[in-house]
C-alpha cells in the first residue's frame, strides 16, 4: 500500500527536527511527501520547501508543495497539493504541475477534482484523530464511497495506525497518508513494514 509522508515540524520539534526526520523516513521509501506547512509565511515556507526539495531529490522522491503553487513554480517543483476549494477556484493550475493532488471532504468534491483533471485525491478524515479534535471522523463508508466514485487513485488521511491499514485497504484505497505517525515517535517503522 503507498504511504503518502504529510509534514508537521510543529511534532517534531521545529524546522531542524523536521529536515532530521524526513532524512530518517526518506530512507523508508514513502510514495511522497507532502510539505504541509500551511501556518508560515509564504517566504518562510518556500526556504524550507527548498530543503525539503533537496532531501527528497538526493533520494529520488516525489516532493509536494501545499497550497503554495507560486513558491512551487519558483523552486521548479512539479508536484503540487491542493484543497478542493483552491483548485475550484483555480482549474487552470492543472496544466501547470506534473501532479495535482487534492484534498476532498466529500463526493461531490472527488467526482469534480477527478473532472477537473486531479492526479490523485486524499479523503478524509477517516478515523479519530487529534488533528481535527471537534470533527466526527467520516468513517470507512465515506472512504468506500469515494472510492468506488473515483478513477483516480484515493489515499485515506486522519487517524491511520499501522492496525487500521486492512480496513483502509478493504474500501479499495490506492494507500494511507500519515502525519503524526511519521513525525513522531518510532511508529513509522510500524507502517513500512505492513
Amino acid at each position: 500500500m503507498d504511504i503518502i509522508v504529510i509534514t508537521n515540524r510543529h511534532l517534531c520539534g521545529g524546522i531542524s527536527g523536521l529536515l532530521n526526520r524526513l532524512e530518517l523516513l526518506a530512507q523508508y521509501r514513502p510514495s511522497r511527501i507532502i510539505l504541509r506547512e500551511k501556518d508560515m509565511s509564504e517566504e518562510e515556507y518556500e526556504r524550507l520547501a527548498k530543503s525539503c526539495r533537496d532531501i527528497c531529490t538526493c533520494f529520488n522522491l516525489e516532493f509536494s508543495i501545499h497550497s503554495f503553487f507560486s513558491a512551487a513554480r519558483r523552486l521548479d517543483v512539479q508536484n503540487i497539493h491542493l484543497p478542493f476549494s483552491v483548485l475550484a477556484k483555480n482549474p487552470s493550475l492543472i496544466h501547470d504541475f506534473k501532479t495535482v493532488g487534492v484534498s476532498v471532504h466529500s463526493t461531490e468534491e472527488a467526482i469534480a477534482a477527478n473532472c477537473l483533471g486531479a492526479s490523485y485525491v486524499i479523503a478524509g478524515h477517516i478515523f479519530q484523530t487529534d488533528c481535527k479534535k471537534n470533527l466526527p471522523p467520516r468513517g470507512t463508508a465515506f472512504l468506500s464511497n469515494i472510492c468506488t466514485s473515483s478513477t483516480i487513485p484515493v489515499f485515506a488521511v486522519g487517524g491511520i495506525t499501522p492496525q487500521l491499514v486492512n480496513e483502509i485497504k478493504n474500501c479499495g484505497a490506492t494507500g494511507i497518508c500519515v502525519m503524526s505517525g511519521m513525525m513522531r515517535g518510532e511508529n513509522y517503522k510500524d507502517f513500512f513494514t505492513l
